[in-house]
């Protein structure tokens, strides 16, 4: 798995910033410039995108395999406390593993029980979720599985970056420059040709969801957001078609250190790549 890092990396205040489903590490290029001043930001490439490495099998393009993936990233860094700042897929990775760290606490506590020193642990800190919530909508979710599969060749630069315009309108207003941004890391160029960066098979795992695995999974997610022990923020595009505003209200609702900010103009998702969408970001991840 391949990552990127930015600021001190002897600096034990780290922010893990992980991507959406199609996207990269690079994502957080803006962000990261703009907070590495105050921590060791690390930006992975999730397994199948980006730099990484695909995966023999597609099966194993699931959650419960980034989070495996993520942990052993973080004791790469030799982190005991993280904050987490993920969007959509990214922001269920980190709800993930902040459950599967609530799950580890009962054997913790037996092992101080019986005397026995206590193992290193990982502590999840401030969480970010941009655009992502326990409950998904499932036309938010089938408009993106219409894509994630198909094959993207194309012959020139400008053809693709009007590609990621077309899939893309949830970003809201960009730039041309700014287009290009998000253009520039998720499309290789091979054969003389602009291809999509990631492993198309990762559409077969999303693809073999059914309704009653995203109940129980909904059921876990909400597990795993009620244990968050530090403050959390949504952000959540104001025309978002994947974390609705219900949804948003019952995330309030469900944990009272929770805050909402709602970007106008824009759907699924923030990319975060503005001063009026970084600096509240900024300032909760750096308030006392």
């Amino acid at each position: 798995m391949a990552y990127w890092e930015w600021g001190d990396p002897d600096n034990d205040r780290v922010l893990v910033c992980v991507h959406g489903l199609t996207r990269t590490g690079r994502d957080f290029d803006t962000l990261a410039a703009r907070l590495s001043p105050h921590h060791r930001v690390v930006c992975p490439d999730v397994v199948g995108r980006g730099r990484s490495d695909w995966l023999a099998n597609p099966a194993g393009y699931v959650v419960p395999q980034y989070v495996a993936d993520m942990l052993t990233l973080i004791a790469r860094l030799g982190a005991e406390r993280v904050d987490w700042l993920g969007t959509s897929m990214g922001g269920l990775i980190g709800l993930g593993l902040a459950g599967a760290l609530a799950m580890s606490a009962p054997a913790r506590a037996a092992r101080a029980e019986f005397g026995l020193p206590p193992q290193r642990t990982l502590r999840m800190g401030r969480m970010v979720l941009n655009d992502i919530g326990p409950k998904l909508d499932m036309a938010g979710l089938a408009r993106i599985g219409e894509y994630v599969g198909r094959p993207g060749v194309f012959d020139s630069h400008d053809e693709a970056v009007a590609y990621v315009q077309s899939v893309s309108a949830g970003f809201g207003p960009h730039s041309r420059e700014q287009w290009e941004q998000l253009t520039r890391h998720v499309f290789n160029y091979k054969d003389k040709h602009w291809v999509k960066h990631y492993d198309l098979a990762i559409a077969k795992a999303f693809e073999l969801q059914t309704p009653q695995a995203m109940q129980q999974a909904e059921a876990l997610l909400w597990a795993a957001y009620a244990s968050l022990p530090e403050p959390v923020l949504i952000v959540r595009g104001a025309q978002s078609d994947l974390l609705l505003r219900e949804t948003a209200t019952e995330m309030l609702a469900r944990n009272s250190q929770a805050r909402l900010i709602e970007v106008p103009g824009v759907g699924h998702a923030p990319t975060l790549l503005t001063p009026e969408q970084i600096e509240p970001v900024a300032d909760f991840l750096l308030a006392p």
